[in-house]
């Protein structure tokens, strides 16, 4: 990439990022195309790099056809396939599912019970137990499959309507999903034998974090990452693509610094794969190693054409927290933000690693209307801002 730049460099690694095929998907083939892109470059900044594979699931294009196509449903991600002719028996509450005689039949599932998208069931990071609740209820009642009627809810799963209740590639029941509406219209039809046809399935895969490294043999360091994977078929330019190109261009400013501590760039992958298997492979691989990190930055969905950027700290002392609010002051654009607990700065935090975390100050609005679709695109990020967010963070890093 010959632009000296940074913000036309800004804007070609985010439309390389964006126009991977099929998706960036964790194991899809874009997925590792774009892991590449990320290594090629910062081996060009001088950088040490590890890009050791780790296996995953991904899932080829999944479809599904309730009663001969009269009620529209979606195949949920990683759904295994079915074609079945049976009752449907419709549940809206647990207590409802306790009592429920589903075996071998099609479960409605609609109402309070599909509030919220239920962790997947190996999920070690947050999995509440009014979740392993309802997953263990539905594998105990063994239906022939499941179809979920479910709402918006932007805080959980971005501006996804329907969102698909189970996305679990170790569940092992067919998955559908459907609007609120179709599920009240389908609830009339309890009882009546349906015609459910699922075409998904699963298959192995590889994927791979890139672990780039200055100074390798330091024996502290600090570690920035941001997950360079974007959910189904979003093009992900926000959600974050944003994020891994303030990482590449932050691995340019960086490619001079002679400073004592380690430097770690690390492009996560699988922050929106149901298994987390990136953060997985890198605790496996590194998790010996937190108690030498002095600090880490988690970048993601940042350079919103509207508002500014926000940081946040976790677990900083005193004069750690001093030193990052006083470096990041100096940038116009980034202001303190509110704590928020779904990212991957969590992974080094749980490890009682202090960090920072950096994400738009309107990820609400970014939830509710983009976040997990195909509205992702690069015409949200304004690239300006991703450079600002770099120069700032290369500051941070040459303060401590």
């Amino acid at each position: 990439m010959s632009t000296s730049d940074p913000g036309s460099k800004a804007a070609a690694y985010l439309e390389k990022l964006c126009s991977v095929k099929p998706n960036r998907r964790t194991g899809s083939a874009g997925n590792r195309a774009a892991t590449a892109f990320f290594a090629r470059t910062v081996r060009r900044f001088g950088y040490e790099v590890d890009a050791t594979p780790f296996d995953c699931l991904d899932h080829p294009v999944a479809r599904a056809s309730l009663g001969n196509g009269r009620f529209e449903v979606l195949a949920s991600p990683y759904t295994l396939s079915c074609d079945v002719r049976t009752g449907l028996v419709a549940v809206s509450t647990v207590s409802q599912l306790e009592r429920a005689d589903c075996r071998d039949r099609i479960l409605l599932l609609r109402g309070p019970i599909c509030d919220e998208q239920l962790m997947p069931k190996n999920f070690v990071f947050y999995n509440p137990e009014h979740h392993r609740r309802v997953v263990a209820l539905l594998e105990q009642k063994h239906p022939a499959a499941i179809v979920a009627a479910t709402k918006r809810n932007p805080d959980m799963v971005g501006a996804l309507d329907p969102f698909p209740l189970i996305v679990d590639g170790d569940f092992g029941i067919p998955c559908a999903h459907c609007r609120d509406q179709v599920g009240r219209e389908l609830a009339r039809h309890a009882g009546a034998r349906l015609r459910l046809r699922i075409d998904g399935g699963r298959r192995r895969a590889k994927g791979s974090n890139v672990v780039a490294r200055l100074n390798a043999g330091a024996a502290r360091k600090i570690v920035l990452t941001a997950h360079i994977d974007a959910y189904e078929d979003s093009p992900g330019a926000s959600d974050n693509a944003s994020g891994t190109v303030v990482l590449l261009l932050l691995a340019g400013m960086l490619a001079d610094y002679d400073g004592e501590l380690g430097v770690e760039i690390v492009a996560l992958n699988g922050e929106d794969h149901y298994s987390a298997a990136g953060q997985m492979d890198y605790l496996k691989r590194y998790g010996d190693a937190m108690t030498g990190i002095v600090l880490a930055v988690n970048v993601d969905d940042v350079g919103y054409v509207k508002g500014k950027t926000e940081y946040s700290l976790y677990g900083c002392a005193k004069q750690l927290a001093r030193r990052v609010g006083n470096t990041l002051a100096g940038s116009a654009g980034l202001v303190p933000g509110e704590p928020w607990q779904s990212g991957d700065h969590m992974v080094f935090v749980q490890a009682g690693v202090p960090a920072v975390a950096l994400t738009s100050g309107l990820v609400p609005e970014l939830m509710r209307t983009v976040t997990h679709t195909e509205k992702d695109l690069p015409e949200i990020v304004e690239c300006g801002k991703l450079v600002e967010v770099a120069r700032a963070l290369a500051a941070l890093v040459r303060s401590i």
